[in-house]
């Protein structure tokens, strides 16, 4: 699987790096929500971030919050939104997982339209004890 990210880290293909390390590149989205979006992806390909071992979750979240605070200090942000798409149902178009940090500013018409569910009675505890009883 050789992916659009995978060429921006072997550098066959150019992109605005905003931060590297060993393991990690932060760049620049190429179609950004908003100017200054950026991308946190780790270097080796994983598909999505059930496949990301443990122990390269520490050194992505570091990477995804220096990027962040930089965000928020160059564009004077009160917020921003870090999402990761995960699967093709939930909007993930590149199949290397990757974090998006995108700026957020008052009334710039974005929203993630929501149909938020009540529990019935007793419901909440049934479904967590399922979810727990697959925690490993």
């Amino acid at each position: 699987m050789s992916t659009i990210f995978t060429k921006i880290i072997t550098r066959e293909i150019p992109a605005e790096i905003l931060y590297e390390t060993e393991n990690v590149i932060a760049i620049i989205d190429i179609m950004p929500i908003h100017y200054g979006h950026a991308l946190v992806i780790p270097k080796k390909e994983y598909k999505n971030f059930l496949e990301v071992p443990e122990e390269q979750l520490g050194e992505l979240m570091i990477v995804a919050q220096k990027v962040a605070k930089s965000l928020v200090k160059t564009f004077n942000l009160n917020g921003f939104n870090f999402f990761a798409n995960n699967g093709e149902v939930a909007g993930q178009s590149v199949f290397h997982f990757h974090i998006h940090i995108t700026p957020r500013y008052e009334n710039d018409n974005i929203s993630f339209l929501l149909n938020l569910k009540k529990y019935a009675d007793g419901q909440m505890k049934e479904v967590a004890d399922k979810i727990r009883a697959n925690i490993v």
